[in-house]
Protein backbone atom coordinates (compact mmCIF):
# COMPACT_ATOMS: atom_id res chain seq x y z
CA UNK A 1 0.00 0.00 0.00
CA UNK A 2 1.46 3.50 -0.63
CA UNK A 3 0.65 6.74 0.80
CA UNK A 4 1.21 10.22 -1.34
CA UNK A 5 2.44 12.85 0.44
CA UNK A 6 2.09 16.13 -1.64
CA UNK A 7 4.70 19.23 -0.60
CA UNK A 8 2.94 22.28 -1.19
CA UNK A 9 5.50 24.77 -0.62
CA UNK A 10 8.07 26.05 -3.39
CA UNK A 11 10.71 25.02 -0.74
CA UNK A 12 11.38 21.78 -2.25
CA UNK A 13 13.65 20.96 1.27
CA UNK A 14 11.62 23.22 3.57
CA UNK A 15 9.76 22.97 6.64
CA UNK A 16 7.07 21.50 5.04
CA UNK A 17 8.93 18.83 3.61
CA UNK A 18 10.70 18.23 7.44
CA UNK A 19 7.13 17.73 8.53
CA UNK A 20 5.98 15.13 5.80
CA UNK A 21 8.98 13.58 6.80
CA UNK A 22 8.23 13.00 10.02
CA UNK A 23 5.23 11.53 8.69
CA UNK A 24 6.57 9.40 6.05
CA UNK A 25 8.96 7.36 8.34
CA UNK A 26 6.28 6.49 10.24
CA UNK A 27 4.24 5.10 7.76
CA UNK A 28 7.25 3.27 6.18
CA UNK A 29 8.05 2.12 9.47
CA UNK A 30 4.33 -0.08 9.62
CA UNK A 31 5.52 -1.52 6.35
CA UNK A 32 3.88 0.94 3.94
CA UNK A 33 5.78 2.97 0.81
CA UNK A 34 5.47 6.74 0.89
CA UNK A 35 6.05 9.13 -1.95
CA UNK A 36 6.95 12.86 -1.11
CA UNK A 37 5.85 14.77 -4.32
CA UNK A 38 6.78 18.42 -4.85
CA UNK A 39 4.61 20.84 -7.10
CA UNK A 40 7.54 22.97 -7.42
CA UNK A 41 7.73 26.73 -8.22
CA UNK A 42 6.52 27.57 -10.79
CA UNK A 43 3.19 28.97 -11.45
CA UNK A 44 -0.34 27.03 -11.46
CA UNK A 45 -2.81 27.03 -13.70
CA UNK A 46 -6.47 28.30 -11.51
CA UNK A 47 -9.17 26.86 -12.10
CA UNK A 48 -11.36 28.74 -14.75
CA UNK A 49 -14.58 27.40 -14.65
CA UNK A 50 -15.00 26.15 -18.05
CA UNK A 51 -16.75 22.98 -17.49
CA UNK A 52 -14.35 21.03 -19.74
CA UNK A 53 -14.03 18.91 -17.21
CA UNK A 54 -17.13 17.69 -17.13
CA UNK A 55 -18.19 17.42 -20.85
CA UNK A 56 -18.78 13.68 -22.28
CA UNK A 57 -15.44 11.89 -22.95
CA UNK A 58 -13.24 14.57 -21.05
CA UNK A 59 -9.87 13.01 -19.27
CA UNK A 60 -10.00 15.66 -16.37
CA UNK A 61 -9.33 19.23 -16.60
CA UNK A 62 -8.56 20.51 -19.95
CA UNK A 63 -5.68 22.10 -18.73
CA UNK A 64 -2.63 19.06 -19.05
CA UNK A 65 0.30 21.20 -19.77
CA UNK A 66 1.33 21.49 -15.70
CA UNK A 67 2.20 19.67 -12.41
CA UNK A 68 -1.64 18.45 -12.59
CA UNK A 69 -1.18 15.84 -15.01
CA UNK A 70 1.97 14.27 -12.77
CA UNK A 71 0.09 14.57 -9.79
CA UNK A 72 -3.22 12.69 -11.11
CA UNK A 73 -1.37 9.66 -12.31
CA UNK A 74 0.48 9.35 -8.70
CA UNK A 75 -2.73 10.22 -7.07
CA UNK A 76 -4.63 7.57 -9.12
CA UNK A 77 -2.10 4.56 -8.25
CA UNK A 78 -2.34 5.92 -4.32
CA UNK A 79 -4.09 4.69 -1.29
CA UNK A 80 -3.92 7.43 0.61
CA UNK A 81 -2.94 11.00 0.69
CA UNK A 82 -1.53 13.69 2.69
CA UNK A 83 -1.37 17.44 1.79
CA UNK A 84 0.96 19.76 3.47
CA UNK A 85 1.27 23.26 2.83
CA UNK A 86 2.91 26.58 4.36
CA UNK A 87 0.71 29.20 6.45
CA UNK A 88 0.80 32.24 3.78
CA UNK A 89 -1.83 35.35 5.67
CA UNK A 90 -3.47 32.44 7.40
CA UNK A 91 -4.27 30.10 4.32
CA UNK A 92 -2.20 27.36 1.97
CA UNK A 93 -0.23 28.39 -0.49
CA UNK A 94 -1.68 29.70 -3.65
CA UNK A 95 -0.43 27.22 -5.98
CA UNK A 96 -1.57 24.39 -3.89
CA UNK A 97 -4.82 25.82 -3.74
CA UNK A 98 -4.91 26.27 -7.45
CA UNK A 99 -3.89 22.50 -7.72
CA UNK A 100 -6.01 21.42 -5.72
CA UNK A 101 -9.15 22.97 -6.93
CA UNK A 102 -8.31 21.38 -10.30
CA UNK A 103 -7.52 18.43 -8.85
CA UNK A 104 -10.58 17.49 -6.58
CA UNK A 105 -13.02 18.79 -8.99
CA UNK A 106 -11.90 17.05 -12.62
CA UNK A 107 -10.90 13.78 -10.97
CA UNK A 108 -13.22 13.15 -8.35
CA UNK A 109 -13.47 9.11 -8.21
CA UNK A 110 -9.04 9.21 -7.66
CA UNK A 111 -10.01 10.01 -4.16
CA UNK A 112 -13.14 9.11 -2.99
CA UNK A 113 -12.70 6.81 -0.30
CA UNK A 114 -9.07 6.64 0.32
CA UNK A 115 -7.90 7.96 3.47
CA UNK A 116 -6.65 11.64 3.90
CA UNK A 117 -5.35 13.86 5.78
CA UNK A 118 -3.58 17.99 5.98
CA UNK A 119 -0.36 18.93 7.66
CA UNK A 120 0.56 23.13 7.92
CA UNK A 121 3.55 24.45 8.73
CA UNK A 122 3.92 28.51 10.08
CA UNK A 123 6.29 30.63 11.88
CA UNK A 124 3.74 31.36 14.69
CA UNK A 125 -0.21 31.88 13.73
CA UNK A 126 -2.77 31.28 11.30
CA UNK A 127 -2.67 27.54 11.19
CA UNK A 128 -5.68 26.14 12.30
CA UNK A 129 -7.70 27.97 9.18
CA UNK A 130 -5.00 26.93 6.80
CA UNK A 131 -5.82 23.33 8.27
CA UNK A 132 -9.64 23.84 7.91
CA UNK A 133 -8.97 25.11 4.27
CA UNK A 134 -7.36 21.92 3.16
CA UNK A 135 -9.48 19.68 5.46
CA UNK A 136 -12.42 20.81 3.29
CA UNK A 137 -11.29 19.18 0.23
CA UNK A 138 -11.36 15.84 1.74
CA UNK A 139 -14.88 16.33 2.86
CA UNK A 140 -16.64 17.47 0.00
CA UNK A 141 -15.00 14.03 -1.77
CA UNK A 142 -16.03 11.01 0.26
CA UNK A 143 -12.61 10.47 2.07
CA UNK A 144 -12.05 9.42 5.29
CA UNK A 145 -10.11 11.87 7.59
CA UNK A 146 -6.92 10.04 9.48
CA UNK A 147 -6.06 12.47 12.75
CA UNK A 148 -3.55 12.75 15.22
CA UNK A 149 -3.28 13.78 19.00
CA UNK A 150 -3.48 17.56 18.18
CA UNK A 151 -4.34 19.68 15.04
CA UNK A 152 -1.61 18.57 12.60
CA UNK A 153 1.02 21.68 12.25
CA UNK A 154 4.52 22.21 12.94
CA UNK A 155 6.41 25.58 13.60
CA UNK A 156 8.96 26.75 12.42
CA UNK A 157 11.12 29.73 9.96
CA UNK A 158 13.27 27.05 9.20
CA UNK A 159 13.92 23.24 9.20
CA UNK A 160 16.03 23.42 12.02
CA UNK A 161 13.35 25.31 13.77
CA UNK A 162 10.87 22.53 12.64
CA UNK A 163 13.18 19.59 14.29
CA UNK A 164 13.10 21.44 17.61
CA UNK A 165 9.53 21.37 17.79
CA UNK A 166 9.18 18.36 19.63
CA UNK A 167 5.44 18.47 20.52
CA UNK A 168 4.51 18.97 16.52
CA UNK A 169 6.70 16.70 15.32
CA UNK A 170 5.29 13.82 17.76
CA UNK A 171 1.85 14.97 16.25
CA UNK A 172 3.14 14.64 12.61
CA UNK A 173 4.80 10.37 13.49
CA UNK A 174 1.26 10.38 15.17
CA UNK A 175 -0.67 10.73 12.06
CA UNK A 176 1.64 8.62 10.49
CA UNK A 177 0.90 5.96 12.62
CA UNK A 178 -2.83 6.01 12.26
CA UNK A 179 -2.68 6.74 8.82
CA UNK A 180 -0.93 2.97 8.24
CA UNK A 181 -3.48 1.85 11.00
CA UNK A 182 -6.83 3.16 8.63
CA UNK A 183 -5.01 1.56 5.55
CA UNK A 184 -4.40 -1.90 7.28
CA UNK A 185 -8.25 -1.56 8.70
CA UNK A 186 -9.55 -0.80 5.27
CA UNK A 187 -7.44 -3.82 3.51
CA UNK A 188 -8.30 -6.50 5.90
CA UNK A 189 -11.99 -5.10 6.07
CA UNK A 190 -12.11 -5.76 2.13
CA UNK A 191 -15.47 -3.56 2.03
CA UNK A 192 -16.92 -2.84 -1.21
CA UNK A 193 -17.66 0.88 -1.80
CA UNK A 194 -21.02 1.91 -1.22
CA UNK A 195 -23.12 2.34 -4.25
CA UNK A 196 -23.18 6.39 -4.85
CA UNK A 197 -26.84 7.94 -4.98
CA UNK A 198 -27.51 9.86 -7.93
CA UNK A 199 -26.34 13.54 -7.18
CA UNK A 200 -28.75 16.04 -5.67
CA UNK A 201 -27.76 19.85 -6.84
CA UNK A 202 -30.05 22.27 -5.13
CA UNK A 203 -29.99 26.00 -5.66
CA UNK A 204 -30.59 28.28 -3.24
CA UNK A 205 -31.78 31.17 -5.49
CA UNK A 206 -34.61 29.43 -8.37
Amino acid sequence: MKVLLLNGSPHQNGCVFTALSEVAKAICEAGMETEIFWIGNQPVRDCIACGGCGKPGAEGCVFQDDILFEFMQKMNRADGLIVGSPVYYAGPSGSLCSLLDRAFYSAKTAFAHKPAACIVNCRRGGASAAFDRLNKFFTISQMPVVSSRYWNDTHGLTPEDVRQDAEGLQTMRTLGKNMARVLLCQKKAALAQPDPEPKIATNFIR
